[in-house]
């Protein structure tokens, strides 16, 4: 199992739907994030794209040399850049990170902020145009020369003079819930990412997607994006959620899902659906938890409980072939910290951390972690 964190870089906070408690996403903050997803144990951290954060390339290219290990899924746009120039791109990063790029492959969005970008095709149309840019991308990263002629895209002589350090390039992920998406992660992906929807939800997703995979001759691994909220019973943690949406109104829940409702994106469609602006039934799934969707657009749903029943859930999500699990946290810097302390000693993790020469330090005090999490952060299984 892989945990990976989320780098805020728009805006972090306390609460949702208010700017009290709010926090902005200075370069300094987002190092400290890093560097805590860096030491933690995590595998790495999801930066997002868009109109309302940071360019993500170039943050996660200033947290390079502030980091050693973690890896940052960092996204390319189909339709807003050239295959080769995305290419050339990906290759550096990977090459001045020591091999620490994922690439987060990007084809939906909100068409009024996609037409901000000049990019006006229609959604199974951006999604032909991601299956031609991924063949020119993955062609020239995998070191060929690559002439192409397709509807959307016109390469000649596509190349690359400085490869990547992984091979045959960064491993793409791709998140996608219409037939269109799923054909093109079939053919090209290697982890397909869901949002948080309930496991009967999930397992019918993966089961589409393996065999469209299957049936091009390729096999595909599984990762899911959710919130999180562990605290050390289940009803902290509820409280600690209820407390997360208290300043949200009913003014601020009907403007938001009007604008997602405008959104041509089917996962966003599902994200909606699971608790259609209401309040009144927000936990889906056993310890599944819509409130964050009311108001946010994409990811909407936590896990929400004391450690073993967070773990708990995680591992059912697991037994259904997920295996990467992609956590935010509210505010993101001291629920990493919170989230590794009390999470990561009942999963079964992954980690290419060495043993630690020193003890670590909470975020909440000078509280040493206990001896079980510090084996569990240099166990790799």
């Amino acid at each position: 199992m892989q945990i990976l964190w989320f780098i805020p870089t728009a805006r972090d906070g306390h609460y949702l739907g208010t700017q009290l408690g709010g926090r902005d996403a200075t370069p300094e903050y987002l190092q400290q994030i890093a560097q805590a997803v860096d030491n933690l144990g995590y595998t790495g951290a999801l930066l997002p794209t868009g109109p309302f954060c940071e360019d993500a390339w170039i943050t996660a290219a200033s947290l390079i040399p502030v980091t050693k290990r973690m890896k940052f899924l960092v996204a390319i746009r189909p339709g807003i850049s050239s295959p080769s120039v995305a290419a050339r791109m990906a290759a550096t990063f990977d090459r001045m990170s020591n091999g620490r790029l994922l690439i987060n492959v990007v084809t939906g969005g909100e068409p009024k902020q996609l037409a901000g970008d000049g990019l006006h095709l229609s959604h199974d149309d951006r999604y032909d145009l991601t299956d031609e840019f991924l063949t020119v991308w993955r062609g020239i990263m995998s070191g060929e020369t690559v002439d192409f002629k397709g509807k959307y895209l016109d390469i000649q002589g596509g190349k690359l003079l400085f490869p990547p350090i992984q091979k045959p390039y960064p491993p793409l992920w791709f998140g996608g819930s219409s037939a269109a998406a799923k054909r093109v992660a079939a053919k090209h992906i290697d982890a397909y990412l869901t949002w948080g929807e309930p496991p009967e939800q999930v397992a019918q997703k993966i089961a589409e997607v393996r065999q469209l995979a299957a049936e091009q001759g390729r096999t595909v691994r599984f990762g899911i994006r959710l919130h999180v909220i562990v605290r050390e019973t289940q009803s902290a943690a509820w409280d600690a959620a209820n407390e997360l949406i208290k300043y949200v109104d009913e003014d601020a829940i009907a403007q938001a899902q009007k604008a997602f409702a405008s959104s041509d994106s089917e996962g966003q469609r599902r994200m909606s659906g699971l608790h259609n602006g209401s309040r009144e039934t927000l936990e889906i799934s056993p310890n599944l938890w819509a409130g964050i969707g009311l108001v946010r657009g994409g990811a909407g749903t936590a896990l929400v409980g004391d450690p073993e029943t967070v773990a708990a859930r995680m591992l059912e999500y697991q037994q259904l072939g997920i295996e990467s699990f992609i956590f935010s946290g509210y505010p993101h810097l001291e629920e990493a910290y919170r989230t590794a302390e009390l999470l990561f000693p009942h999963l079964p993790l992954q980690s290419e951390l060495t043993p630690p020469t020193q003890p670590i330090l909470s975020a909440f005090g000078d509280t040493l972690v206990s001896e079980k999490f510090a084996k569990q952060l240099t166990s790799a299984s």
